[in-house]
């Protein structure tokens, strides 16, 4: 092979390694998962110095544990499962590999049909699956005060809906601060001042119990 024919050669040899290492680095580059957390103030961190709340703590327990991940808040204090309905389509942005949704505490609270909150979750978790985007569903626990069939259909809706959208279900936004029999005293070391919403101590807590269900959706996304 001549001058030419060799340098050729090199020069499309260089061409092939060049587009190889761009493919790897794009490759290495995807490997970063991205969560969004669609929720209230339990999830936008109420009341809490910023590193002290759910999103934050959350990304660190999972980087910690190997994870390459990097975690969106996409909590706002007040809202329900409407108002997480009418933001799923802007959350959802194309970087989003998988979304945890922690909705329907504040339905509760203002006494949502609870149909109406079934709705919207429906909603949002076909929102995802249109969009090819991995979910993890987190249930709340409602109190009797509204009587036995609202406690029914409002805590019978997220386990109902991760198996008809086939999403793995986290039983309970609040499991992690299961204390045994000292729930007063949980309630006042665990939680603010306000009683509805936890400490960063607390956090760190549902952080620890929920991690490895939210490990499991990052290592899910392909």
């Amino acid at each position: 092979m001549g001058c030419l024919g060799s340098a050729f050669s090199a020069l499309r040899y260089g061409a092939v390694l060049c587009a190889c290492n761009m493919m790897l680095a794009g490759a290495a580059a995807a490997e970063t998962v991205t969560v969004a957390a669609l929720g209230d103030s339990l999830t936008q961190g109420y009341g809490l110095p910023p590193e002290d709340g759910f999103v934050p703590q959350m990304e660190a327990w999972l980087r910690d544990r190997g994870a390459d991940v990097e975690m969106i808040n996409a909590g706002v204090s007040g809202d329900t499962t409407a108002g997480g309905l009418s933001r799923v389509e802007w959350t959802l942005t194309p970087e989003v590999d998988a979304m945890i949704v922690a909705l329907g505490g504040n339905d509760f609270l203002r006494g949502v049909d609870p149909a109406v909150s079934r709705a919207n979750l429906d909603g949002i978790l076909k929102a995802a699956e249109d969009k090819g985007v991995k979910v993890l569903l987190v249930g709340m626990i409602a109190s009797s005060n509204y009587g036995a069939e609202f406690k029914q259909a409002f805590d019978a809706m997220y386990p109902e809906l991760a198996e008809a959208y086939g999403v793995p279900l986290y039983d309970a936004f609040f499991e992690g601060l299961e204390v045994g029999e000292d729930t007063a005293g949980a309630a006042r070391r665990l939680m603010q001042p306000d009683g509805i919403h936890p400490n960063g101590e607390g956090v760190a807590l549902i952080v620890e119990a929920m991690g490895p269900s939210v490990l499991a959706l990052v290592e899910s996304v392909e």
